[in-house]
């Protein structure tokens, strides 16, 4: 299924970014390299809305709350930026979600610092009609297969708004531990965040066998780890 779901959006599909060449595959999902293609085939998912209810579950400034076509043009905007802002002091690796060759998502990996300190954290959407069915823990336990695995992290961090029950579900069920409480806002309004910690060692204990790794190698060069 996995790699079924590589192969939907083109086989043999290269690009000469290293980044955007990336893919981790679980027996679930594929995450792919966040090529314009196929962020492409997931505005119409951020056109339709992604966050559709009460408690609203991103921080400002965020995108997802701005009306349509403003929406998707400040999403994109966002990405192409963070794509572009790639150096030892800071990445951020975006990934689109595939599920069963469908773009449903993206699941994001970031580093500050990451050759001194080894930490990382992460960031996710699904959309709506995925949500409730195990795909966020499978999400994220791939990215975390990336980073641990791939790139050698140390421990990885997670945070979310305390009424955010299912990424913190989530981040409880792969083995993170509560690392203190915070305050942000969301839409202009002050809101209590629950932050996470996950250790190498944790992830250690319940790490999986049966997730892949693609194009590690030459990308490290470009995160500045080679």
């Amino acid at each position: 299924m996995a790699a079924g779901a590589a192969r939907a959006y083109g086989p043999g599909v290269s690009h000469s970014y290293p980044p955007l060449n990336l893919e981790v595959r679980t027996p679930r999902l594929t995450l792919a390299g966040a090529s314009d293609e196929l962020l492409e085939r997931l505005v119409p998912t951020v056109r339709a809305g992604v966050a559709d209810a009460e408690p609203w579950p991103f921080d400002d400034p965020s995108s997802f709350y701005q009306d349509s076509p403003d929406r998707e043009w400040r999403w994109l905007r966002a990405v192409w930026a963070g794509r572009g802002r790639v150096n030892e002091s800071f990445w951020r690796l975006y990934f689109v979600v595939l599920l069963d060759g469908e773009p449903v998502g993206m699941q994001d990996l970031i580093g500050v610092d990451f050759a001194k300190y080894g930490t990382v954290t992460s960031f996710s959407w699904l959309a709506p009609g995925h949500r409730g069915h195990g795909l966020g823990a499978e999400m994220r336990a791939a990215v975390l297969h990336l980073a641990f695995a791939g790139l050698g992290a140390r421990e990885a961090e997670s945070d979310a708004f305390a009424d955010n029950r299912a990424s913190n579900k989530v981040s409880r069920s792969l083995g993170y531990r509560p690392n203190g409480t915070t305050w942000d806002t969301r839409r202009g309004e002050a809101a209590p965040i629950q932050r996470w910690l996950l250790t190498r060692a944790a992830w250690e204990q319940a790490r999986r066998t049966d997730i892949e790794l693609l194009g590690v190698e030459e990308c490290l060069p470009v995160l500045g780890l080679a």
